[in-house]
């Protein structure tokens, strides 16, 4: 005992020199400042460490075929935070009264929980109130966060000092006059498994024994809608879990809410693939509450998720840096454990609603880990590029932080249309039908109505996934080299449309991969090559 207390002796006096943490810079938050945050309101903050060893060769091991993704116990062992990262850690913490309410191996996680004061002399952060147009208070900070000089290298991310909203959910309403359009008043709408059906999805399967997680940041569903919602096209209710990450609920109130997004996704998904269990992760809409209910999904070893779908989102420039690059290493763990992660690619075209005249791409949807989806117009005759020449339309472009990944350097990447013509990763991957003139027919708090977006696409393809791994066998997980090595087999090229929206310029649909609709629509036959 006493030497365990002279090691801690040691590390404290360590602890008091410091440094910022890379990445970590926030700029001051929208709405008006209504003063510090209170000192002895209690908060809780995910400190996010370095893996024992580097994932990337791994990775890139299995995109060549030469690795097989690894079990969950293999993981830890080689992929995981050590013992000895997460005790500095976890020795920090108690140096400032901070309670250590879980550490995770596998998460490469510690969450402390404290009062802001504690929190703030912790990390050297001032934390305020504001309140935005929204009318929702939360905390926020500007500038850095330190961390003592001994955990510099070992910690990669802090989250939860700040609450502001992150992401917007990536759905779309068709409206008349302000009103939600019924579907038999919508010149064109779909069930989910019509569209299915079109785009020749596997019918001698229907997902069992897969699990499809969503992750929500708001809203809820309820469980009469479900049932009334299956009832009505005639396909059996699939068992739906809702499971709380972060204090985030399952709970539900008007349509026009994140309701919306929560019922499309279930229903889209359970539609497609309704032998899979559907779980729902429901957390906050924090930059802590959306990554620690993407790493809750991978890591549950209980519900097992074979494939994540994501419709939730932001342009890469709302999010930190250590946000972007732990988030990015997070999906390849889920590369690494064999699960695929479907991601909506942003429903307003090329400039992904920022209004600095540049181009953007969302993120997550921009990580080279996820597949990422984009939009279509879906007609009787026809299919093209989502655009409603009215600010909504597919997103899509080139990423100004992920470079041009290896599976995309022998397909023809266009520079940003940005004037400094920067390369990087292309987005979207692929595409399916998303607009709301041509949307899914949803049935949300009691409301029937027709929605589209690429939140749509993102829960669609993670049902052909569960299709797909059922009739495999096995895991298709990160299908990318895959994909883009065999396109115009399994591929329906949307060369018609474009993302371009007012005073940012944009992209324009062709043969081949594009910056609209990705290598194109995929059919049921992808299972041949994934």
């Amino acid at each position: 005992m006493a030497a365990a207390k002279n090691s801690y002796l040691k590390s404290s006096a360590k602890f008091e020199s410091r440094t910022e943490l890379p990445g970590s810079f926030r700029k001051l938050p929208p709405g008006k400042n209504l003063g510090n945050t209170s000192f002895n309101e209690i908060i809780e903050v995910l400190v996010k460490l370095r893996r024992k060893t580097s994932i990337r060769n791994f990775i890139k091991g299995i995109g060549l075929g030469k690795n097989k993704p690894i079990s969950q116990a293999d993981f830890d062992r080689r992929f995981g935070a050590s013992a000895e990262d997460m005790g500095l850690v976890v020795s920090f913490a108690r140096q400032h009264d901070l309670t250590v309410l879980q550490t995770s191996v596998s998460r490469r996680s510690v969450i402390l929980k404290g009062s802001v004061q504690k929190f703030s002399e912790a990390f050297l952060v001032h934390l305020a109130d504001f309140i935005p147009d929204s009318g929702i208070v939360y905390r926020g900070r500007s500038g850095n966060i330190h961390i003592p000089e001994m955990l510099n290298q070992i910690v990669t991310g802090v989250f939860g000092l700040d609450s502001r909203p992150q992401a917007r959910p990536m759905f779309h309403f068709l409206k008349k006059e302000g009103s939600l359009v019924h579907p038999k008043a919508a010149a064109v709408s779909y069930y989910p498994d019509a569209v299915a059906k079109l785009y020749k999805y596997p019918r001698d399967v229907n997902g069992a024994r897969e699990t499809i997680a969503l992750i929500e940041l708001g809203g809820g569903y309820r469980n009469m809608d479900m049932q009334q919602y299956f009832n009505k096209i005639g396909i059996p209710l699939p068992v739906i879990t809702a499971q709380s990450v972060d204090g985030g609920l399952n709970a539900p109130s008007t349509p026009d809410t994140a309701d919306g997004e929560v019922a499309l996704d279930i229903e889209v998904a359970g539609a497609v693939a309704p032998g899979a269990k559907i779980v729902v992760y429901f957390a906050p809409n924090t930059d802590k509450g959306f990554l620690d209910a993407i790493s809750t999904a991978i890591h549950d070893t209980e519900n097992n998720p074979s494939v994540i779908s994501i419709s939730w989102g932001a342009a890469e420039s709302q999010w930190t840096e250590q946000a972007l690059q732990n988030f990015n290493e997070t999906f390849m763990s889920a590369a690494a454990l064999g699960i695929t992660i479907t991601v909506a690619a942003g429903d307003n075209g090329s400039s992904d609603r920022e209004t600095d005249g540049r181009a953007h791409v969302d993120f997550p949807s921009s990580s080279p880990y996820v597949l990422a989806c984009g939009g279509t117009r879906l007609l009787s005759n026809s299919e093209t590029a989502w655009n409603d020449l009215d600010g909504w339309a597919t997103g899509g472009g080139i990423s100004e932080t992920f470079p041009v990944p290896d599976y995309q350097k022998n397909i023809s990447l266009p520079p940003t249309v940005n004037t400094n013509k920067k390369k990087g990763r292309g987005v979207p991957d692929i595409a399916a039908n998303a607009d709301s003139a041509s949307g899914y027919n949803v049935l949300v708090d009691g409301q029937w109505t027709v929605m589209g977006g690429t939140s749509a696409v993102a829960p669609l393809i993670a049902g052909l996934i569960a299709l797909s791994n059922q009739k495999l066998k096995r895991r298709a997980g990160f299908i990318h080299p895959k994909i883009y090595t065999s396109a115009n087999a399994v591929f329906k090229d949307i060369t018609v449309g474009n993302n371009i929206t007012a005073k940012t310029g944009g992209y324009t649909a062709g043969p081949g991969w594009d910056a609209c609709t990705g290598l194109g629509v995929p059919l049921g036959n992808i299972v041949k090559i994934i």
